[in-house]
C-alpha cells in the first residue's frame, strides 16, 4: 500500500520558518518527480515546488526565494524548507509523487498568523 505522510505544519509568526517532510511507503520515491502543492480556503490547489527525479527544482514566482524543495532518496522523503512566511502562505500543503500515477499526502495545514 502506497502512502505519503506529510509533517512539520503548524502555527507560526509571520517572517518564521517551517520544514514540512513527506515520507513514503510501499514506493521508491527516488524514480518520482516530487511536488508541494497548496490549497487554501476558497482557493484552487496550486504548485508550490517540484522536484524531478533527476533533481531540477522549480518554484512558483510567489514563494521563489523563500521556499527550497529537497528529497533524500536514501531516507525516501522529500523535504519542503520554508522561510520568511507571509500570512498568505496559510493553507494546507500536499506532498505529490507523480511517475505513471499519481499519489497524495493527506496534507499538513501551515497557518501564518501573529
Amino acid at each position: 500500500q502506497v502512502q505519503l505522510v506529510e509533517s512539520g505544519g503548524g502555527l507560526v509568526q509571520p517572517g518564521g520558518s517551517l520544514r514540512l517532510s513527506c515520507a513514503a511507503s510501499g514506493i521508491t520515491l527516488s524514480i518520482y518527480n516530487m511536488g508541494w502543492y497548496r490549497q487554501a480556503p476558497g482557493k484552487q490547489r496550486e504548485l508550490v515546488a517540484s522536484i524531478s527525479s533527476g533533481g531540477s527544482t522549480n518554484y512558483a514566482d510567489s514563494v521563489k526565494g523563500r521556499f527550497t524543495i529537497s528529497r533524500d532518496n536514501t531516507k525516501n522523503t522529500a523535504y519542503l524548507q520554508m522561510s520568511s512566511l507571509k500570512p498568505e502562505d496559510t493553507a494546507i500543503y500536499y506532498c505529490n509523487a507523480k511517475s505513471l500515477i499519481n499519489h497524495w499526502g493527506q496534507g499538513t495545514q501551515v497557518t501564518v498568523s501573529s
